[in-house]
């Protein structure tokens, strides 16, 4: 196999799977751009990915970007970086969008980002920040790992958590936060599709610690309607393959990041 990673879009209509670029670096978590391109990490940079190869965007040096990066409604490119002091949140060409640190970007609807971070006792949580006010709001203050949060159409924020014993998918309703379903398998990662008819997440195999990359696991979709889960592809993956928002804008389609196995 002459590939380490491999971005490949799967199609709701047709339930199949397209490969888009096959490279040899190992590249990490796709955002679907409006025009087609997708917006990845891989050896602390930013780059575009399209069918013919990969094209670096410039950051700042010094900066170390990771896998917590996407778009903001406006189409500015937000990613989070280390500087040796924790993760912080930029706006490509514009600098820091939140000062406290560290801070993991994960999605953005309107004037509101959602977003991991750690505080005064470490514990890592869920929150929002609106971004007119300034104002940050803590979503998940109980105890537990709290991590990947995403927005619905409706505003709701979708995230997990392993406060019921091990990583499910949870949201924040209107009395709180609450737990959408349980079952063996460790959940991430949830992305709520653009027309609100579903949720993609990850499930890793169950007594999963954390969110381990080049593992056998599955995407999933959760009809939001029917409560209906079903597994729709099976891939060697992990921390990488869908750790940010990747559907469609047009809500068709999702990508993703399948690995070859290390030998």
């Amino acid at each position: 196999m002459s590939w380490r990673s491999s971005l490949e879009v799967y199609d709701l209509a047709s339930g199949q799977v397209r490969v888009i670029l096959r490279t040899d670096r190992l590249i990490e978590a796709p955002n679907w751009h409006p025009e087609g391109w997708f917006l990845v990490n891989g050896e602390g940079r930013l780059w575009r990915a399209r069918p013919a190869g990969l094209e670096p965007i410039a950051t700042p040096e010094g900066l170390a970007c990771n896998n917590d990066h996407g778009f903001l409604p406006d189409g500015r490119i937000v990613f989070s970086a280390h500087r040796g002091l924790g993760a912080e949140i930029h706006v490509l060409g514009e600098g820091l969008l939140l000062p406290e640190r560290p801070s993991w970007w994960h999605g953005a609807r309107r004037h509101r980002i959602a977003y991991a971070c750690a505080r005064g006792d470490r514990v890592v949580r869920v929150a929002v920040r609106d971004l007119d006010s300034g104002v940050e709001t803590v979503l998940t203050p109980g105890p537990g790992h709290h991590d990947g949060p995403d927005f619905a159409p409706d505003g709701t924020v979708w995230f997990n958590s392993d406060a019921s014993g091990h990583a499910q998918i949870w949201r924040v309703g209107p009395d709180g936060p609450e737990q959408v379903f349980a079952d063996a398998h460790v959940n991430w990662f949830p992305h709520p599709s653009p027309d609100g008819a579903y949720v993609l997440y990850l499930a890793y195999p169950p007594g999963t610690e954390g969110h381990p990359r080049d593992l056998d696991v599955a995407l999933c979709l959760r009809d939001t309607g029917t409560g209906e889960r079903r597994r729709v592809v099976e891939l060697y993956g992990g921390q990488g393959s869908i750790n940010v928002p990747c559907w469609a804008p047009d809500g068709r389609a999702f990508a993703f990041m399948r690995y070859a196995p290390v030998a």
